[in-house]
């Protein structure tokens, strides 16, 4: 296994220490005593962890550590620690009047990427090969999502949390219209794939 993989691996380890560090702080909160110490460690462990995308990456390609095992859990990392960030962060208060990211905004994000690894299965059985290069749309999703992420975290107290996921979401609705039609235009063309 590479370093860049190992990287990667230890990314996706940092997960779960971050969501008990979420989840504590966000009991400490409802319980009407927050413990800041909590939530800078939160912090510090989401941009850690957010950090080894791009230091795995520069791995991977200045030392010819690219691998077929590092293209598949590089991209299942990263959206592991999004979804985890999202998912715990709506579940938990993070500050006086339901600071959090709405639980509406977490089904929206679990919901798209629920129906893109369905497409990409329908694809692949479909096609020979899975053939797409990201979209700007996609990587504009991304940073919404973690600016939404920074948002409560930090707790931005000009808008509420609201405001930040209501951006994200329209990035989220469309670049899973992209990926939608990305994988209609796959299927039409494709040749069977042989049994």
């Amino acid at each position: 296994m590479t370093l860049a993989s190992k990287i990667t691996l230890g990314r996706i380890f940092l997960v779960p220490v971050f969501a008990v560090y979420v989840a504590r702080y966000g009991m400490s909160v409802s319980a009407g005593s927050p413990d800041e110490a909590l939530r800078w460690t939160a912090l510090g462990l989401f941009v850690f962890a957010a950090a080894t995308d791009g230091v795995d990456g520069y791995i991977a390609r200045h030392f010819n550590q690219k691998s077929k095992f590092g293209a598949f859990i590089d991209p299942l990392a990263d959206k592991f620690l999004l979804i985890t960030a999202i998912v715990f962060l709506s579940a938990f208060p993070w500050g006086a009047d339901d600071w959090r990211i709405p639980p509406w905004f977490a089904w929206l994000v679990i919901l798209r990427d629920t129906l893109i690894v369905i497409g990409i299965i329908l694809v692949k059985r479909s096609a020979r090969e899975v053939h797409y290069s990201p979209h700007w749309t996609g990587k504009v999703c991304t940073v919404t999502q973690m600016f939404a992420i920074g948002w409560v975290m930090l707790k931005v107290g000009h808008l509420p949390p609201v405001y930040p996921c209501l951006v994200a979401a329209v990035f989220t609705l469309w670049s899973a219209v992209n990926y939608y039609l990305e994988a209609s235009r796959q299927l039409r063309r494709a040749p069977l794939a042989p049994s």
